[in-house]
């Protein structure tokens, strides 16, 4: 079995060797960057929402301007 680190300002230590305090913080940092990461792609998938809807009204737009031709 492989004993997992973490490496703490450039320093190794073992997670098990890790009091319970400094374990839960490091659980909190690991749900924090989840929760990150997950804003970060919901972020991405409402940017490409809002692309996709102002095309489709420079669309809706540009029949306005056909229909007045």
């Amino acid at each position: 079995m492989t004993t997992k680190n973490v490496n703490i300002d450039g320093t190794e230590y073992s997670i098990e060797n890790l009091s319970d305090s400094a374990r839960k913080q490091l659980n909190n940092i690991q749900f924090v960057e989840a929760r990150i990461q997950q804003l970060s792609n919901e972020l991405a998938i409402s940017d490409t929402a809002r692309i996709a809807y102002a095309a489709a009204l420079k669309k809706e737009v540009a029949k306005i301007d056909e229909d007045k031709d």
